[in-house]
């Protein structure tokens, strides 16, 4: 129990270390969510998420990544399973990510197994 308190605290600090930053204490959020085809196996899917858990590490852009799948029961996600959330500290590096060649081959490895991606990005802060 205390080893699950001491990370959720660092998880805290670590997101205000990231604001805290920044020159303007705002970070830039990338929110990308997908929906798989209906025939896409678990291990494909499990092949992509591996893939994009990786990318932070590629990509040292990326000043924050988190992920999961949808858990929510107000059943509004239009079949939208997964959630990828990065953090960004300018436009310039989230437009530099997205030309970067290591996020083109994540891309061409995921586009076969998609039947729909909704990306929204937002300036968070203070």
């Amino acid at each position: 129990m205390k080893k699950m308190i001491i990370l959720a605290l660092l998880a805290c600090l670590t997101t205000v270390a990231v604001v805290a930053q920044t020159p303007t204490g705002k970070t830039l959020r990338h929110v990308v969510l997908f929906k798989f085809k209906d025939n896409t196996s678990a291990a494909d899917i499990k092949s992509v998420e591996d893939a994009f858990r990786l990318l932070p590490g590629k990509i040292n852009l990326i000043k924050g990544f988190e992920w999961g799948t949808n858990n929510s029961p107000e059943k509004l996600n239009e079949g939208l399973t997964h959630c990828f959330f990065l953090t960004f500290f300018s436009e310039k590096d989230r437009d530099d990510y997205l030309v970067h060649p290591a996020h083109k081959a994540f891309g061409a490895l995921v586009t076969p197994f998609l039947d729909k991606v909704v990306v929204t990005d937002f300036w968070a802060g203070k």
